[in-house]
């Protein structure tokens, strides 16, 4: 049995969806799937996630930079960014945030493009995407500083701890949960967490091609995650919370069509 979903993090613009992005979004379809997010992580992937929404149906997108890449932004970059923002299907502003995980770009410029963001969401109203990855102790005071101006926002793929995740609800964030939960060995301190979650700020997302669900059985052939699987995550959410996947579905769903604006028929 299906219920009607929606992703709110998959990177279809990623080089693996190239040879078969069709038959991915019809899997995802016949999965139950009514609509998808797909991410935005530098400017060419902005874009390129708003060309895909353009040619599929059911699907919109976000438009930002990934702090991974925050050394590589200037003032062209920036206005880049802008200008996707004003499009109707770019739903979000992101992905965007800190990683002082492997720090990749510098922290100082990681600091710098996220208030950019920030900046960029409180002028459209657009809620924003994020990623915080061992940052946690600058991240939130720089979302509090722009809290009261944004009209909402996903913390994104969500790992942290207790302590983090009852901030960001006391900032009024959503919470989007992975397939990481999937993960005997690294996400089980998430079946935990999740339970605490209100219902009306819990969302689902695959960031397919990223985080293949561990505990699906059969395994597939290839490690590559595709939006299909989000069932996997319901599966093991409803689990966690000792609730119908049917309400899980339905509370996530409403959730997505909320922050995002969306206009999905169900």
């Amino acid at each position: 049995m299906t219920h009607p979903l929606i992703d709110i993090g998959a990177n279809l613009g990623h080089e693996s969806f190239v040879h078969d992005l069709p038959e991915v979004l019809q899997r995802a379809r016949d999965a139950g799937l009514v609509h998808q997010l797909v991410t935005g992580t530098t400017l060419p992937a902005s874009e390129r996630a708003l060309a895909i929404c353009r040619k599929y149906s059911g699907l919109s997108c976000t438009a930002g930079i990934h702090p991974h890449e925050a050394a590589h932004v200037d003032a062209d970059v920036l206005a880049g960014i802008r200008a996707l923002l004003a499009e109707p299907r770019v739903k979000a502003v992101g992905e965007t945030g800190l990683d002082f995980n492997r720090d990749f770009s510098p922290r100082p410029a990681q600091e710098k493009v996220f208030n950019e963001h920030l900046a960029m969401a409180s002028a459209t109203g657009k809620p924003v995407f994020l990623h915080q990855r061992d940052a946690h102790e600058r991240f939130l005071p720089i979302l509090k500083d722009h809290r009261d101006a944004l009209s909402g926002g996903v913390v994104h793929c969500f790992t942290d701890s207790r302590e983090a995740l009852f901030a960001y609800l006391d900032l009024d964030m959503y919470i989007g949960i992975t397939g990481w939960i999937c993960d005997e060995r690294r996400g089980k301190h998430l079946h935990e967490l999740v339970v605490s979650i209100p219902a009306d700020r819990l969302l689902l997302e695959t960031d397919a091609p990223y985080l293949l669900p561990r505990s699906l059985r059969p395994k597939p052939k290839t490690r590559r995650n595709e939006p299909a699987w989000l069932t996997e995550v319901l599966a093991t959410v409803a689990r966690c919370r000792e609730r119908p996947a049917a309400d899980i579905a339905a509370a996530t769903t409403a959730n997505a069509k909320r922050l995002f604006n969306l206009d999905v028929s169900i």
